[in-house]
C-alpha cells in the first residue's frame, strides 16, 4: 500500500473526532475549521472535503449550524456542537485513546500484559 493513500484512510478516519473537538472549543464558520485542520499538517483538508462532513454530522444531530452577518464580506454559516455531538466526542476520543494506546504499544513491540 502506498504511504500516502495509507495516510489519506487514516486522515479520513479521524475527521469527525477532528472537527468535534474543534467545535468542542466553541461555534465557528466553515472557512476557520479548515484553517484549523490545516495548522496541523496530518489533519489538512480542503474546503470542498469539509463542507459535506459538516452536513453529514449537522444531519445526524452532532453539531447545528445558524447563518449570521460577516463583518467584511457575505454573513457566513457557523456551525457549534451540540449536546449529543459533545456526547459523541466522549465516545469517540475514549475508543480513539483505547485504539491508539493499544496500536502504539503494538508498533514498539510490547505485549498485552505490560
Amino acid at each position: 500500500m502506498e504511504k500516502e493513500s495509507w495516510t489519506s484512510q487514516i486522515r479520513k478516519g479521524v475527521l469527525e473526532l477532528a472537527i468535534l473537538g474543534i467545535l468542542n472549543r466553541g461555534e465557528m464558520y466553515g472557512f476557520e475549521i479548515v484553517s484549523r485542520l490545516q495548522e496541523r499538517p496530518g489533519l489538512a483538508i480542503s474546503a470542498g472535503t469539509i463542507y459535506p462532513l459538516l452536513g453529514r454530522l449537522k444531519k445526524a444531530g452532532l453539531i447545528d449550524s445558524v447563518w449570521r452577518e460577516s463583518p467584511v464580506g457575505p454573513p457566513r454559516k457557523y456551525y457549534d456542537l451540540t449536546s449529543k455531538g459533545a456526547n459523541e466526542l466522549n465516545e469517540m476520543a475514549c475508543a480513539w485513546f483505547s485504539i491508539s494506546r493499544e496500536l502504539d504499544d503494538l508498533v514498539k513491540g510490547g505485549s498485552p500484559e505490560s
